[in-house]
């Protein structure tokens, strides 16, 4: 007798594809209530595939192109059913089910074209802005997948709580982002220690590229600092800042290595992400 599996539901395709592409998110999730889950996989997958679209082509335009697919799915005017994109359906049924506004998903899109070329990031007030509209709308989304009343009291901290997880996560990837020639440390900064573009991206002066490194890591911790002082944050939507957990031992690594982390991992092994982030969800603190 021949055993055929049951067909994977959407559900559990969006969970999988979490999985694989965003495992810090993915651990997150399956601390969340069970019920929330579904629609907290599909923000999350959703971010990851716009993350990643620098990753999978090789020339800005195809990268629009792939931008302007989820754009046209938000915007009501998709191209044939969003049944036969899995990940798209669920994204549909969360904004439905927990009336998340739209404009914010197409304002992530929006800010992360940014990634698809090689511009420098000018300002600090700039990086503020793009992690604004990418890390700190998916906390203020996911939390209001956990409770809407509870999101808008938090509202503070996720705006600050986004800037430190976007840094953290921008230092993680500078080795990368340095041999594309991509710069997301703000130009101001660089000036500030006697370096510009080029010269950063040399990683001749060791000395400098440090100081600067420092410098955009503290704006990170300084950014954390400010969303432990906004406030308690409820129990309720307290999952949706577990990510926020992983950033600060980044941020203070990268402060001691400087331009060392060029050539050392600022990444922590999986059993200590899985911990932090397990210690955290009991004792409500980032």
């Amino acid at each position: 007798m021949t055993i055929t599996a049951a067909p994977r539901s959407n559900r559990d395709i969006c969970l999988a594809t979490l999985r694989d592409t965003d495992r810090d998110r993915y651990l997150a999730c399956l601390l969340a209530p069970a019920e929330k889950r579904p629609a907290l996989a599909a923000l999350y997958a959703f971010n990851a595939e716009l993350a990643r679209v620098r990753d999978l082509v090789h020339e800005p335009l195809p990268g629009e192109v792939r931008m302007q697919y989820w754009r046209d799915l938000l915007e009501g005017q998709a191209h044939g059913s969003s049944e036969a994109n899995p990940l798209a359906s669920e994204l549909l049924t969360a904004i439905e089910e927990y009336r998340l506004p739209r404009q914010t998903l197409i304002d992530m899109i929006d800010a992360r074209i940014f990634d698809l070329y090689d511009d420098p990031m000018e300002s600090r007030s700039s990086l503020e802005g793009y992690a604004g509209e990418t890390a700190s709308a998916l906390i203020q989304l996911a939390s209001l997948v956990l409770s809407a009343d509870e999101a808008k009291r938090s509202a503070d901290a996720a705006g600050h709580a986004g800037v430190a997880q976007a840094v953290a996560g921008l230092l993680l990837l500078m080795p990368l982002h340095r041999h594309r020639g991509q710069l997301y440390l703000p130009l101001e900064i660089l000036t500030a220690t006697g370096l510009d573009r080029d010269s950063f991206l040399a990683g001749e002066d060791s000395q400098r590229i440090s100081a600067a490194i420092e410098a955009f890591a503290g704006l990170g911790r300084e950014h954390l600092a400010k969303a432990r002082a906004a406030g308690a944050i409820s129990p309720a939507i307290f999952p949706a800042f577990l990510p926020v957990i992983l950033a600060e031992p980044v941020l203070k690594q990268a402060q001691k290595l400087g331009a060392g982390l060029f050539d050392r991992s600022l990444g922590l092994p999986q059993w200590r992400k899985q911990t932090r982030m397990a210690m955290a969800s009991i004792t409500k603190k980032i």
